[in-house]
């Protein structure tokens, strides 16, 4: 029976998964570096965990600074199925308050100073991202979260923004305009990566605050933030809790999107031309074809 092993990623407020069995701690290189920190591996019941934390422990790390492919890489090469994000957010509707949860579906990527591919000169791959969330992880990530008590939103839009300054009110207006519903830092490129690794990949989008587009209320700030963010991270902590009980048992099978073989339709280089250099740095995201 195929197992799930589903990588964690913790965002901001999220530094530890409690309740693993087996716990081991993992220092990984990877061709691109260091991940943010060292992962961590372990069970509960039949299901594997590897938890690692996006910021590093203390939130050492930059949105700009967070090591992305060495965190996919690193994910994928300690036998991943599927990668679970949990991220603090800003919401741009009304309707999306703090304190609720948002299983993101669609997203805009509006940063700039990123490495954002496995793939380059001497290896091209285009793969899609037309989809880019696993709409079944999504979906038991989402049970998940009301069973811990959650108010969850299913389907949105995140804008990812470079930072690490929040949004001026004339952004934060225009990406309202652009039908956005939350806006963060890390994400982008973290979908894409795990996409091109043929990962599944979800979002928990955990709203924090207003942004700055509702001219009537305080703007963003970290001091705001931090109590909303408390409350998110325990019931983010219920959420795992929940969708790791309710796969108890269960066979793991393939996506139904196909994701795990995405690769098969997107190497554009051509055998004789690949760099054997950079075929070398990919034997983990890309091993299964190449």
């Amino acid at each position: 029976m195929s197992k799930w092993v589903i990588g964690v990623i913790g965002g901001s407020g999220l530094y530890e998964i409690e309740g693993l069995e087996n716990a081991e701690t993992i220092s990984v290189e990877t061709p691109w570096g260091a991940p943010s920190d060292p992962l961590v591996k372990g069970q509960i019941g039949d299901v594997t965990l590897v938890f690692l934390p996006r910021h590093g422990k203390g939130h050492r790390l930059t949105p700009t600074a967070v090591p992305y492919r060495a965190n996919i890489d690193a994910l994928k090469r300690l036998g991943c199925t599927d990668v679970l994000s949990v991220s603090a957010c800003g919401s741009l509707k009304e309707a999306l308050a703090p304190g609720d949860f948002v299983m993101v579906d669609q997203f805009i990527d509006r940063t700039f100073a990123r490495e954002k591919t496995f793939f380059g000169p001497g290896m091209v791959a285009h793969v899609s991202m037309a989809d880019p969330v696993c709409s079944r992880l999504s979906g038991l990530a989402g049970d998940a979260a009301e069973q811990a008590g959650a108010k969850v939103h299913r389907g949105g839009t995140y804008i990812a923004m470079e930072g690490p300054q929040f949004s001026s009110r004339a952004e934060s207006h225009l990406y309202r305009q652009w039908g956005c519903d939350v806006i963060g830092m890390t994400n982008m490129p973290e979908a894409k990566l795990a996409r091109e690794a043929e990962l599944p990949y979800a979002t928990i989008a955990m709203v924090t605050d207003y942004d700055c587009w509702r001219d009537d209320s305080e703007a963003v700030s970290v001091s705001n933030v931090l109590e909303v963010m408390k409350n998110n991270t325990d019931k983010a902590r219920q959420t795992l809790k929940a969708l790791v009980g309710g796969l108890q048992g269960t066979e793991r099978t393939a996506s139904p999107q196909g994701i795990e073989t995405c690769l098969d339709f997107a190497m554009i280089t051509a055998p004789d031309a690949r760099d054997p250099a950079v075929l070398a740095k990919l034997d983990a995201v890309a091993g299964r074809v190449l």
